[in-house]
């Protein structure tokens, strides 16, 4: 919760009057905050409005008795209260129901080592927590079968309380707190076969040390901050249950108090594992002194409070384990995987070439409280979209920058280099779900930014993936990504129905994405097959169908539901789909239609627009051996050109607006259609249609000027008295295209602006909550690649929605900055030649693909040519030591090392002033010390 939107729920609060008394001294006993403590506690302190909730005067009374943290057993309990024997009963049922509140806690006395459970007692010992950890983190922690959780529901105060309570008592104070956290609170604890070769690595830094010594009394419940931050509106889209092992006499206390349930040993490694796949970090407590914790919790950095001491406060010292990620360059291929994961926002991508002067890129650090003073100017309170930033200002690769999807290319490259062509692949596929579609139809802009090509030639990037790809094409070899969902190990997938509208390749992307984090979309889609314009759009000797349909049945086998023939709006509706049960949309349906001018006999029979064409000619129409022209200067308009052309057509002619330099179709098209007999005329627009018996004879072109004005906007501007007649019998127009919504949006309120559908930048959510869009629907006709970057983006937004996620905050916006390639010192590299895809001239078949892939050598000589230009850089200051970057990491390029041994020091919680005041004073020391050096 931010601080504005606390103020302003707490304005709107309703508070006692008069006061309860029992709760005011009950809060102020309980509290970490001094003021409180010291000045007391108001009405509007959530030491009070979190107690006075749920809690009854009673219950106050039994608690205002007790000491905090100490154990009593029941009849210490009854003589503390002056309990009669008459009064037992009903006194053990308030006892009893404080536990399940989680006023109160409860052991029974139990020792442990590493031979399991010693000096057993018979009896429950109840004890008085503080707030946190304890009894404003156990007010939010119920699990039930049926997953709802009643109390937040009814008092919602009850998860604003538990965020307050970990924020309020902690501001001001987190500098102060040595390495170790003193006994405050949470501290990281790293995955282990992070530091499983590091020979310092102690005991505690071990979580298997922690499963051994628990073993048998080990329990799960729901997270708090999870379950907490959704009923406050400023939720992860994770499922709350299932995170938060309990060990120990709190494994008992969750069991018997309805807040969880035992799992095993083995099931605990699962959870900690999913909860690492997930990027989550493992934090165990450290309240109760040197070898004793009572829990281990798989944190999201998005929701998590305790995290918060070292992300919001910028103080790690609080919460960071003993390690510190260090990165090893010359292994390190930038591909990002790191960055993404990230929790504390510690690693983001640099270069790895010097500057021309030959010195190395300086970066920031995080200034640390050590000596400097230390308040809310210091504090990040954006800190979860701040830690999502993936490029420092003076940026990265170039070909990670420049595609839409961001695939980490330097980082296939170099797997391709190596051997390893199905990690490669893997790899392209945590950003692009359909690479061999994209080795085959990409306008490869990865290329044109390519750093090599700033010396000779750049890299053949797009043959590479394509090399890479063709492994999709084989069952036997393709690569289905393993689904990581954000569940506990109890869920094998999520029950939330999501409907995909349009099988393209936005839509086909949203659904892969949505699939792999656990759901099973459904794909609706209103033609025979799936891909959209892939399939109908773009011919065949460019893209083969069965290399797209191996890559559709990749997304099939992962759970994706592909209905084909439906048409949403017409077979069935939106909200017939509510009834269904689906809880959010997705509407990708393209610009599936052309655009006509407005001429003279533009209904001419032998008129049509290039999509019409293109989508006939990919459902096999009759060829046409009459005279063609083309009207239009843009890739669609070479497409139809070339296949009239190979379609048998006796002559094809192209006339576009553009001069051939400000043409919008790429240089390699426009050679490609003069190879396939194509004549195209450059500075002309159509003027009107010539037609004879109903049928096109000849269409008049006049001359264009200009194309735009002086703003940059489309306003052509011709010469009426200059003219030219064409004879033909066909005329394809591809000078736009549009979406055709017929009734797909019928009753809903979705706005729009003119024909452009209105979406939140971020989320591409619309102005009806559960209805989302994106690909050429909303920006207009883009390539490939541009939707399926949006529909990745869409696939978080969709997850997000339907479990009631906060849709903005703590996102990867997705924006890489390249390196200056004009700044960069390059003198040892392969200088061999660029490898090109050869001709394989056995393929006389106009319509079938005759591009020879590159052979395993030719990938060998073209991989080494890339110059790794990019870099991972780590922040130490910011580093938190949880070891995730290393699980995600397929180079070996990224290692913990155990820099900060003071950071596994274990602290009671009642001795932490002892830790504090001594290093609060040697920093007091070094802040005089360099005031003194700075005047």
């Amino acid at each position: 919760m931010s601080m504005k939107k606390y103020e302003e729920w707490n304005a709107n609060h309703k508070h006692d009057n008069p006061p309860r008394e029992k709760i005011v001294k009950l809060g102020r006993k309980i509290t970490d905050v001094a003021g409180h403590i010291f000045g007391g506690v108001k009405v509007e302190d959530p030491e009070y409005w979190g107690l006075a909730e749920i809690v009854s005067d009673e219950m106050a009374d039994i608690a205002l008795a007790m000491k905090k943290r100490t154990p009593y057993t029941f009849k210490e309990m009854c003589d503390l209260c002056k309990v009669s024997k008459d009064q037992e009963e009903h006194f053990q049922k308030t006892l009893d129901e404080m536990s399940y509140l989680g006023l109160l806690e409860y052991d029974y006395g139990y020792h442990y080592d590493h031979h399991g459970r010693t000096a057993p007692q018979s009896e429950r010992r109840y004890i008085l927590p503080m707030f946190v950890p304890g009894s404003a983190e156990l007010f939010n922690m119920e699990e039930l079968p049926d997953r709802s959780n009643p109390r937040l529901e009814d008092h919602p105060d009850v998860a604003a309380f538990f965020e307050r309570m970990t924020y309020i008592p902690l501001a001001g104070i987190t500098q102060m707190v040595p390495p170790g956290g003193a006994g405050v609170g949470m501290h990281v604890i790293p995955v282990e076969k992070a530091i499983s070769m590091e020979n310092e690595a102690i005991d505690i830094e071990k979580l298997s040390y922690w499963l051994e010594k628990y073993e048998g009394k080990i329990g799960v419940g729901r997270c708090s901050c999870r379950a907490s931050r959704k009923a406050i509106d400023d939720g992860c889209a994770d499922d709350d249950f299932g995170w938060c092992i309990g060990v120990g006499d709190f494994a008992d206390y969750c069991r018997e108090t309805g807040k969880g349930h035992d799992i095993t040993k083995e099931e605990a490694l699962a959870i900690l594992k999913r909860a690492e796949d997930n990027g989550f970090v493992h934090q165990i407590t450290n309240i109760d002194g040197e070898n004793k914790i009572f829990g281990i919790c798989n944190c999201n950095v998005e929701i998590c409070n305790a995290l918060r001491t070292s992300q919001l406060f910028n103080t790690p010292n609080m919460s960071r384990s003993a390690y510190v990620a260090h990165v090893e360059k010359d292994k390190c291929v930038a591909c990002g995987r790191c960055v993404e994961y990230c929790p504390a926002g510690a690693v983001r991508l640099g270069q790895k070439l010097c500057k021309k002067d030959g010195t190395e890129v300086q970066y920031p650090k995080q200034e640390l409280p050590d000596a400097v003073k230390w308040g809310p100017e210091k504090y990040d309170f954006n800190y979860r979209d701040n830690n999502r930033i993936n490029t420092h200002e003076t940026g990265t690769a170039p070909c990670k920058s420049a595609c839409p999807a961001h695939i980490a290319v330097q980082g296939y490259i170099k797997m391709a280099s190596q051997g390893r062509y199905k990690d490669a692949l893997a790899l392209i596929k945590k950003q692009n779900p359909f690479p061999a579609v994209c080795g085959a139809v990409c306008n490869r802009r990865c290329e044109d930014a390519c750093t090599r090509g700033k010396i000779d030639e750049a890299l053949s990037i797009d043959a590479i993936k394509r090399f890479i790809a063709k492994q999709d094409l084989n069952a036997d070899t393709r690569y289905i990504p393993p689904v990581v969902i954000p569940a506990s190990i109890h869920m094998d997938h999520f029950a939330e129905k999501i409907a995909i509208i349009g099988g393209g390749p936005a839509g086909l992307t949203a659904a892969f994405y949505l699939a792999q984090t656990g759901y099973r979309p459904t794909v609706f889609e209103k033609n025979e097959h799936p891909g959209g314009m892939l399939r109908y759009g773009i011919p065949s000797y460019k893209l083969e169908k069965d290399v797209l349909d191996a890559e559709i049945d990749v997304a099939k086998e992962m759970g994706v539901e592909i209905k084909t023939g439906i048409e949403v709006g017409k077979d069935v509706t939106i909200q017939q789909l509510r009834e269904q049960g689906y809880q959010a949309f997705y509407i990708a349906i393209g610009c599936s239609a052309g655009s006509l001018p407005d001429i003279k006999n533009i209904n001419s029979q032998g008129v049509m627009t290039a999509i019409d064409y293109l989508h006939e000619s990919n459902c096999g129409n009759i060829p046409f051996d009459g005279k063609v022209v083309v009207v239009g200067g843009g890739n669609v308009a070479i497409d139809a050109s070339r296949v009239s052309s190979r379609n048998k057509a006796s002559q094809v002619q192209q006339f576009c607006l553009e001069q051939e330099v400000d043409m919008p179709a790429s240089n390699e098209e426009i050679a490609e259609a003069r190879e396939d007999g194509v004549t195209i005329h450059c500075g002309w627009g159509p003027q009107e249609i010539i037609e004879t018996n109903g049928e096109v004879s000849a269409i008049v072109f006049k001359k264009c000027v200009s194309v735009f004005n002086d703003e940059g906007k489309f306003a052509p501007v011709y010469d009426e008295n200059t003219t030219v007649t064409v004879d033909c019998e066909r005329v394809i127009f591809a000078i736009g295209q549009r979406s055709v919504w017929g009734d797909l949006l019928k009753g809903e309120d979705v706005k729009f602006n003119g024909p452009a559908i209105e979406l939140n930048k971020v989320t591409f959510q619309s102005s009806v909550e559960d209805i989302f869009a994106g690909g050429d629907v909303y920006t207009g006709p883009k390539f490939a690649i541009d939707a399926i970057a949006q529909g990745k983006i869409a696939a978080e937004s969709l997850h997000r929605y339907v479990h009631h996620g906060h849709m903005e905050t703590g996102r990867n916006r997705w924006e890489f900055k390249p390196l200056d390639t004009d700044d960069i010192l390059v003198e040892s590299y392969d200088r061999g030649p660029k490898q090109v895809e050869g001709i394989n001239s056995k393929v006389t078949d106009k319509f079938k693909d005759n591009v020879l892939a590159l052979t395993e050598e030719q990938i060998k000589k073209e991989t080494s040519r890339c110059l790794g230009c990019g870099a991972t850089i780590v922040d130490a200051n910011k580093c938190i030591g949880c070891g995730i970057c290393t699980t995600k990491c397929d180079f070996d390029a990224i290692k913990l090392h155990r820099d900060h041994p003071e950071c596994s020091t274990m602290t009671v919680a009642e001795d932490k002033f002892k830790a504090i005041i001594p290093y609060q004073l040697k920093r007091v020391k070094n802040i005089i010390l360099k005031k003194k050096v700075e005047h």
